[in-house]
């Protein structure tokens, strides 16, 4: 595929190695073609690496495994899953799910994308319901277009939220992006 084809969470070869992308920017330069500025997650050991590929450069994919998992529970740093087809139950490190770990909850479907039986790349569902445990008073007269306030939720996020939230108001987060989204009705 070309790297003007490439999409985040794809995994790659490149220089022989095995990578996840992370993150790419589109980056034109002064003198010469435009460029990619490529984030990767090395496959191997989980370092991540800047890379430049030239627009035009043909960079070679390798498919990924992906199946769906049951999150269980955490303990220290391991969390357990369960295979939703086997039922087999697997344990993960911090490593593998990265900021992933502060939106998990029990009973929360993910789908973890291997290469080669090695788990690679955590998949959560785009929301998450989360609970405020923590957050400064309400301000009064506050709307949804003023100032916002630092919130912690039951997994131990922070996000921003809007003043008029409270402690213990179940909130909505988009977990690609760590934003509050809306007041959950409960």
């Amino acid at each position: 595929m070309k790297a003007s084809e490439m999409k985040k969470a794809q995994a790659i070869k490149f220089d022989g190695k095995l990578y996840t992308i992370v993150d790419f920017e589109h980056v034109k330069l002064g003198k010469g073609g435009a460029v990619y500025q490529t984030k990767v997650k090395s496959i191997a050991d989980g370092s991540i690496q800047n890379i430049r590929v030239r627009s035009e450069e043909i960079l070679e994919e390798v498919e990924l495994q992906r199946k769906s998992y049951e999150y269980l529970y955490s303990s220290a740093s391991e969390h357990v899953l369960m295979d939703l087809q086997t039922f087999d139950q697997i344990t993960l490190n911090d490593a593998v799910f990265g900021d992933a770990v502060k939106y998990l909850k029990p009973n929360m479907q993910v789908i973890i994308a291997s290469c080669d039986e090695k788990p690679v790349l955590i998949t959560l569902p785009n929301t998450v319901d989360l609970t405020v445990v923590d957050t400064p008073p309400e301000i009064k007269g506050a709307t949804a277009q003023s100032q916002t306030k630092p919130a912690t939720l039951d997994t131990g996020l922070v996000v921003q939220v809007p003043a008029f939230v409270r402690q213990g108001e179940l909130i909505r987060v988009d977990t690609r992006t760590g934003l509050y989204v809306t007041r959950v009705k409960e």
